[in-house]
């Protein structure tokens, strides 16, 4: 196990009045799998392909190497928390918990548009994912929930409107994802509900050419290292998700 300092204080530079959890060589790695039962709340973004975890308290396991718990003492420490992602030290990612009666969540929400977006893990009779090629990465059907409509019927949508496939049977929830972006000058924060579904690989497969994909068709277990070599890093948890399944 890796070298552990629980009171390593992280100012320098930055000027963060910051408690910083931080572990050295190898250890157990912190992920969706790890122990939090002691945490109430837990959410995983993903900024420019790093995840920034914001949680309800300090983590009760060891970090995996290259990440930081930080505690958060203030609304002014957030954008330099976040800075760290991509600042000169090799981090993998960074984990914020806040200071008692402090909101981090809420506080770190306010800076962004929110938009609400659904998406299938589609299974066939075999347990093959359903995957698209969009603009050179591997990707999964995905989209923005109209107004008015509902999660589940956008999903559904989605899927049958990327991929050309007609026939779908919804199963139920099976992960939430969220990630950042940016456009025209704004700062977006996209929640992405994924729901399992079951569709016949007889069905025709037409890629949506508008929405920039180039193919659909089904990936078996044995292809998901392809798949995660070449895809989104907030979509990882949702390729594992299909793994555990099959």
């Amino acid at each position: 196990m890796g070298d552990f300092h629980p009171e390593a204080q992280v100012n320098g530079s930055l000027g963060l009045s910051l408690m910083a959890l931080i572990c050295r060589r190898n250890s157990a790695i912190f992920n969706a799998g790890s122990r939090l039962e002691d945490m109430q709340r837990r959410y995983e973004v993903y900024i420019e392909g790093k995840p920034l975890v914001i949680a309800d308290a300090a983590p009760g396991d060891v970090l995996h190497k290259q990440w930081l718990a930080l505690r958060v003492d203030g609304p002014g420490e957030m954008e330099r928390a976040i800075a760290l992602l991509h600042g000169p030290e090799p981090l993998q990612g960074v984990l914020l918990f806040p200071a008692p009666g402090l909101d981090i969540w809420s506080m770190f929400k306010e800076s962004y548009v929110f938009v609400q977006a659904a998406g299938g893990v589609v299974l066939d009779e075999r347990g093959r994912l359903l995957a698209i090629r969009r603009l050179g990465k591997w990707d999964l059907p995905k989209g923005k929930v109209d107004p008015g409509e509902g999660i589940e019927a956008a999903a559904v949508r989605e899927v049958q409107e990327e991929c050309g496939i007609a026939s779908l049977e919804l199963v139920g929830p099976i992960a939430v994802t969220w990630h950042t972006y940016e456009r025209k000058g704004k700062q977006y924060l996209k929640r992405t509900d994924w729901f399992r579904m079951k569709a016949s690989s007889a069905q025709p497969l037409t890629p949506e050419t508008e929405e920039n994909i180039e193919e659909v068709r089904w990936v078996g277990r044995e292809e998901a290292g392809m798949l995660k070599e070449d895809t989104y890093a907030s979509l990882l948890p949702v390729i594992d998700a299909w793994l555990a399944l099959t």
